[in-house]
């Protein structure tokens, strides 16, 4: 089943819950923008041991390492938010009260270690 927007022919793009309809392919999956912006951090640290390996100034190199913290906690921020909106809400949504209690037994144990 194709769709038709603009004079244009799209595929669907199927997701968990449901149909998508990609108007470009400039649109991505949230996953994939996540995957995404781990490889961009991926280059961020390259860049930041190249800089040790220069011996560049150490505030540079701290500055560089704040960055990639600033943008590590936004990807963590982004799939805590993801598993909110699907894998707790599923749970509630359940009725189960053994798998409500545990995805909030979960979420308390990763606040714990983010301290």
């Amino acid at each position: 089943m194709m769709s038709v927007m603009c004079g244009y022919i799209y595929p669907p793009r199927v997701f968990k819950k449901g149909v998508f309809w990609a108007m470009s392919d400039t649109i991505k999956s949230p996953d994939q923008a996540t995957v995404n912006r781990l490889q961009r951090i991926a280059g961020q640290v390259h860049g930041v041991a190249k800089m040790i390996e220069e011996d560049r100034y150490c505030i540079d190199v701290l500055t560089q390492l704040a960055a990639v913290k600033s943008a590590l906690g936004k990807v963590e921020g982004a799939v805590l938010k993801k598993h909110a909106a699907c894998c707790v809400s599923e749970a509630i949504a359940s009725g189960d009260e053994a798998e409500q209690r545990e995805k909030f037994n979960e979420l308390i144990e990763l606040i714990g270690k983010r301290k």
